[in-house]
């Protein structure tokens, strides 16, 4: 069985996706950054989009009919600002080193309201936490935590000196949500995929101190800080308590690009005092 047609895969839940969203890709140009075997964008193109795969490795593209140029994300897309629709970065965040400056890479290329659709494994889930709290590790029992070992997928010198590294950079929702707003990001929508068992069964017994924790935090903050806090501390509290993310296996989520990265310190404000120049 291909991997776009077992459950078990996230290439699964992104073919589902973007099938039944068919219509809004369906001429559009969409970058798939890593592109990795080209299966997302042979989909793509059979959807009626073009797609532009970049990978840092592309000697791994296998499509037929396709050439899938090479990129480091860290030097930049080699693309012209605002030039395409869509970007789709499957299973990519949780290799960058610099996940901000990838996510303002991504913004950069997409016009004004288009999509970065993002997948990436859900470290905020209840399996992911209890792993992290016994060993710092991705999966307790089973994985050692990141380390210059297991943690270096591909080192090859006599293609290209970056290191494509494994899962060292592994991001919840609360601190891709926030890395988001900070390129220019909105989240837009979150797919859901599959349950982990393990999560289910820490389900029940986690929630009710995650749910107290959170809500406690939230009105605490909510009225130190005042009406113009609350949209954002609203957004960050359903995310804490959703319980389809506390045990979903992967982060599948869609961003609106809401503004020009480059414009988004505008619409900040300081925590602390700002420099007397004078």
């Amino acid at each position: 069985m291909n991997y776009e047609d077992n459950p078990v895969s996230i290439k699964y839940y992104v073919k589902r996706y973007l099938q039944r969203n068919a219509s809004r890709f369906a001429g559009h140009v969409v970058v798939d950054s890593p592109a990795g075997n080209g299966v997302s964008s042979r989909i793509l193109a059979d959807l009626g989009a073009t797609p532009m795969p970049f990978d840092l490795f592309p000697e791994y593209f296998t499509e037929a009919g396709m050439t899938c140029r090479r990129a480091e994300i860290s030097e930049g897309i080699p693309l012209e600002d605002q030039s395409v629709d869509h970007v789709l970065c499957q299973e990519g965040i949780e290799h960058f080193a610099d996940q901000l400056q990838a996510l303002r890479e991504f913004n950069r290329i997409i016009l004004p309201g288009g999509s970065l659709i993002l997948t990436t494994p859900n470290y905020s889930n209840l399996r992911a936490r209890l792993s992290y709290l016994l060993m710092e590790s991705e999966k307790f029992n089973s994985a050692m935590p990141p380390n210059e070992l297991d943690s270096i997928w591909m080192s090859d010198q006599s293609i290209t000196p970056e290191v494509y590294f494994g899962h060292i950079f592994l991001i919840g929702i609360q601190k891709l949500r926030v890395l988001a707003r900070l390129a220019g990001f909105r989240i837009r929508h979150i797919e859901f995929t599959r349950a982990k068992k393990t999560c289910v069964v820490l389900f029940p017994l986690m929630y009710p101190f995650i749910f107290v924790s959170s809500w406690l935090t939230w009105r605490k903050n909510r009225r130190k800080r005042g009406p113009e806090s609350w949209p954002v501390y609203d957004e960050i509290y359903r995310l804490a308590v959703s319980p389809r993310l506390l045990v979903d296996g992967h982060l599948f989520v869609e961003f609106e690009r809401e503004q020009d990265f480059r414009a988004v310190g505008a619409g900040l404000s300081s925590q602390h005092e700002g420099f007397n120049l004078t």
